[in-house]
């Protein structure tokens, strides 16, 4: 496989979950894991959002820019975790072992993948159409959908995090949902004793 884990997308769920398992994959229970994260950013609703209610973000952040700035920190911080960039998924197909992943320019292979794009319909990734349902906490008009899941898992290997799993369409919700998939992955890492990753001050 080329990834233990690959996670699809790079708004605030993508971000979240890739800035989490980076900080993780210097620790014993991570070692010689590859993860990696396709960051096309382009459809995020970040782009177009100002934000005052974040909790974390100072009031009157322009969205476009904290994602470009989680982006960096990535890259600064956790360089150990692949990122792949100007790429867009266009399918995912399950495979022995896992999954492949096809965007517009290669292909990857993963035990594990975190698809964490938008929630508009039509969803644009073939693969999945058989676990798409109606978005549950979003307005009918809207026409949003998710991938159907049970605590974030929609298949052993599938995670989804963010809008389209489920959750409301609000900035820390999803960097929530995104870091909690992040620390399911790496307590399977850590062969099921459950695990978080905290820095502290010294």
């Amino acid at each position: 496989m080329d990834f233990d884990v690959l996670i699809i997308g790079g708004g605030a769920a993508g971000l979240s979950c890739a800035l989490v398992i980076g900080s993780a994959m210097e620790k014993p229970y991570a070692e010689n894991k590859k993860a990696g994260i396709i960051l096309h950013q382009k459809t995020s609703h970040l782009h177009s959002a100002l934000l005052n209610n974040a909790f974390g973000i100072p009031a009157a952040s322009n969205g476009k820019d904290v994602l470009t700035n989680a982006a960096y920190q990535l890259q600064e911080l956790y360089p150990q975790l692949t990122r792949i960039e100007k790429e867009k998924v266009k399918e995912i197909r399950e495979i022995e072992g896992g999954y492949k992943v096809i965007t517009n320019k290669a292909e990857y292979s993963a035990t594990d993948i975190v698809v964490t794009v938008g929630y508009t319909s039509p969803f644009r990734i073939k693969g999945l159409e058989e676990y798409l349902i109606p978005h549950e906490k979003a307005k009918l008009s809207k026409n949003r959908v998710q991938l159907k899941n049970e605590d974030h898992l929609v298949k052993p290997g599938l995670y989804v995090a963010g809008t389209l799993a489920g959750w409301r369409s609000q900035v820390v919700i999803a960097s929530g949902s995104g870091a909690a998939v992040a620390t399911d992955i790496l307590t399977k890492w850590n062969e099921g004793e459950h695990t978080k990753v905290h820095d502290k001050l010294a």
